[in-house]
């Protein structure tokens, strides 16, 4: 079968190849001999209610150094490009909002855009763990300082982190004595303007921060612990957090399961979980990672049982 892919994300000069998951799906789409079409954000418009997009044809290769060419570049309907891959990082900012409303567009025109679009604006990775209470830590979300001070109060030691975050990136831990909550309050809810999350501290970090894997419904096996550093509390990679591939647990399976039903639902082919302990602290589908890291340690292809569904329901239209 041939087809065409086409890759939305951040500029690929910056990447790093061997922990890139959108690069392993470029390689993966390669070797099964799609055409791989790179794309970022910028190259994303409509003409008169047409999806449209300015596509460069790439060819990867699987090394640190001058890891891709560009053959050439062409515009065309983002409705004749079979597969769509959405993996731009967040923020999910104003821009992100319109790139997946013109993807909404491409999917109507033909293509099939992975992960669907309305589920991405529908399903923020911190706020979508609140569809499973059962599953997760106490969790507040508001911009109301009074109703953080008492949840702090509650729970003595907490997490304070922004909704649209990622790598990390100004996530607080407040422990019992509560200092500077005053000053994260207002910064993460920018003076009372913006939602914050606040979650109980689970002290299983120190057994890291889990990424469980799941494809098109089907729990990866192994997942990758990330472990943070002498006096971090993240153990986020981003944050110089230690990655340790390892088995999930029963656990962790048990978690993935109960989710599975609600990603296929809504067609979510690719999505990332984060366990602490036995509670999961996010649900990623916006631009999931570490699949080059399991894959590096184990005798497993992520992407090949991605791109097995994508090819299947490529079959099916």
């Amino acid at each position: 079968m041939h087809y065409t892919v086409g890759v939305i994300m951040d500029p690929i000069a910056a990447i790093k190849p061997h922990k890139d998951t959108s690069f392993a799906m470029m390689l993966e789409a390669q070797r099964r001999g799609a055409t791989v079409l790179y794309f970022e954000l910028k190259d994303l418009y409509l003409d008169n209610g047409k999806p449209m997009g300015r596509g460069k044809r790439v060819t990867v290769i699987d090394r640190a150094e001058d890891f891709y060419a560009i053959e050439d570049e062409q515009t065309l309907c983002l409705g004749d490009v079979d597969v769509l891959l959405m993996r731009k990082d967040p923020p999910f900012d104003g821009e992100f909002l319109y790139a997946t409303q013109i993807l909404s567009l491409a999917q109507d025109a033909g293509a099939l855009v992975v992960n669907n679009p309305q589920a991405l604006r529908d399903y923020n990775e911190k706020l979508f763990t609140s569809y499973f209470p059962e599953h997760i830590p106490h969790t507040l979300v508001t911009n109301n300082p009074t109703l953080v001070r008492e949840f702090h109060a509650t729970h003595k030691d907490i997490i304070c982190k922004p909704l649209d975050g990622m790598g990390g990136a100004s996530i607080f831990r407040v422990k019992p004595d509560g200092n500077n909550l005053g000053v994260i309050i207002e910064t993460l809810t920018q003076l009372g303007q913006r939602y914050m999350m606040v979650q109980e501290y689970l002290p299983e970090i120190k057994d890291g921060d889990k990424r469980v894997l799941i494809v098109d419904g089907e729990v990866i096996p192994y997942c990758l612990a990330r472990l943070p550093t002498k006096g971090e509390t993240r153990g986020n990679l981003a944050a110089g957090g230690t990655g340790r591939p390892q088995p999930i647990s029963a656990s962790d399976r048990a978690l993935a399961n109960a989710i599975s039903p609600t990603l296929k639902a809504n067609n979510i082919m690719f999505v990332g979980l984060d366990v602490i302990g036995n509670k999961i602290t996010e649900i990623n589908i916006t631009s999931p990672t570490c699949v080059r890291e399991i894959e590096g340690h184990y005798n497993i292809n992520i992407m090949a049982m991605l791109f097995d569904a994508i090819e299947k329901r490529l079959a099916s239209n």
